[in-house]
């Protein structure tokens, strides 16, 4: 699995057009606090008790049309879940995964606030908010 820096990933996915990019923190994570544009949200766990989504997989595996060597970039909220998550999809066969390092809002800086320090959000890469479908775009 390749862990690439916020700026890495997003040439990274500029260099790869064919490249898969998942979100996979959980569906309100990835609404209402938002999401690099051109990511796509794929849960890798969501509450009430934050359980892993037992179709991750299968979703995956959809998306990509069922080729296992294409590339995959996750994130997720810090990093963490997007390594568990490339780590299940390795186990399954997917043979070109990578991680975004910090994830969307990075580390705890200073003002013991994320997105302080680094991540995605950090290093000023395109964001975006989308609405619920019943509250807007």
């Amino acid at each position: 699995m390749k862990h690439l820096y916020p700026k890495e990933a997003a040439q990274y996915l500029r260099d790869h057009s064919d490249a898969l990019f998942i979100d996979c923190r959980s569906e309100m994570e990835y609404r209402f606090a938002g999401h690099p544009v051109g990511a796509q949200q794929v849960s890798w766990n969501d509450g009430p008790g934050w359980e892993v989504n037992p179709g991750f997989i299968a979703e995956v595996t959809r998306m990509v049309g069922g080729r296992h060597d294409r590339p995959v970039v996750l994130i997720c909220r810090t990093g963490d879940r997007s390594v568990a998550a490339g780590g299940a999809l390795e186990e399954a066969g997917f043979s070109n995964v990578a991680t975004v390092l910090y994830g969307c809002e990075g580390d705890v800086g200073p003002t013991l606030r994320r997105g302080e320090v680094n991540g995605w959000r950090f290093d000023g890469l395109p964001w975006i908010v989308s609405g619920c479908g019943k509250c807007g775009p």
